[in-house]
């Protein structure tokens, strides 16, 4: 069983590319992050057309988090209990389009797209802090509950959480930019101290493998990257992993997304 996430960066625009992809990737469940279209908007027909079965949710031009699935798409839970909504204390009708479950031939999956933070200092940094600790206390529970639960949390975090998952430190911290900072690097980590395992990295070991380059600055051609798209799995599901990969070869051409997809082998 293959499963994968990825940032589509517009589902709409790159439906040609996505279609192409699952066919030639042949994985049975992806995850997939900033779909950036409606219910009534999405390409259905892509997925339909070649077996899967989808769930998506998405209320405006703006985020957006989908699942597609062709091992089975059970129980489908749009946003994680206690999500938060940006300016509130607790999860409203204003919740952003930012987390969908589904149980995909008894795996769990959850397709994230972790809030931005956007600039140190900014009112979305700590709507970003209290969105993972909420997750990560939900997803702890999940498993404390069910020790036995393959449990996926994947999609992209925005968060590089050491310093080879960027081209250059040193320049991010002159910028004094986010992704990098030590309260989003302690967010991360509390996943992986609460049993969390990213099953990615052992099998792409680092520097200078990334997931996501910027569009501007030919930041691609200069192997400017970052790794922010990551798979963390609950132990049931760790002990499964046989391989892992970036699919790097799909951020090149005309019309590609600017994040690459992410690949968990299981047996």
């Amino acid at each position: 069983m293959k499963i994968a996430t990825w940032n589509v960066n517009s589902i709409r625009a790159r439906a040609d590319r996505v279609e192409a992809w699952l066919q030639r990737s042949d994985v049975d469940v992806l995850a997939i992050q900033e779909t950036k279209a409606k219910d009534e908007n999405f390409p259905w027909e892509i997925f339909e057309n070649n077996d899967y079965e989808v769930a998506h949710f998405g209320v405006n031009q703006w985020n957006g988090v989908a699942i597609a699935s062709r091992v089975g798409l059970d129980d489908v839970e749009r946003t994680f209990p206690g999500q938060p909504a940006f300016g509130k204390t607790e999860a409203t009708t204003a919740t952003e389009a930012r987390a969908i479950g589904a149980t995909c031939n008894g795996v769990r999956v959850w397709s994230l797209y972790v809030p931005n933070g956007r600039a140190v200092g900014d009112p979305h940094m700590p709507y970003k802090l209290q969105w993972l600790d909420i997750l990560k206390d939900q997803a702890a529970g999940w498993v404390k509950d069910n020790p036995d639960l393959p449990l996926a949390l994947m999609g992209d975090w925005n968060i590089a959480p050491q310093d080879d998952d960027v081209w250059d430190i040193d320049w991010f911290r002159a910028q004094n930019a986010t992704h990098v900072t030590e309260p989003e690097r302690a967010a991360f980590q509390a996943f992986l101290d609460a049993g969390f395992t990213d099953v990615v990295r052992p099998y792409t070991p680092g520097p200078g493998v990334y997931t996501y380059w910027d569009y501007t600055q030919l930041r691609f051609p200069k192997k400017e990257g970052m790794r922010i798209d990551f798979v963390l799995a609950s132990p049931a599901l760790a002990a499964r992993v046989t391989g892992a990969s970036i699919d790097r070869e799909e951020r090149k051409g005309k019309g590609a997304s600017d994040h690459a997809p992410v690949i968990v082998e299981l047996d």
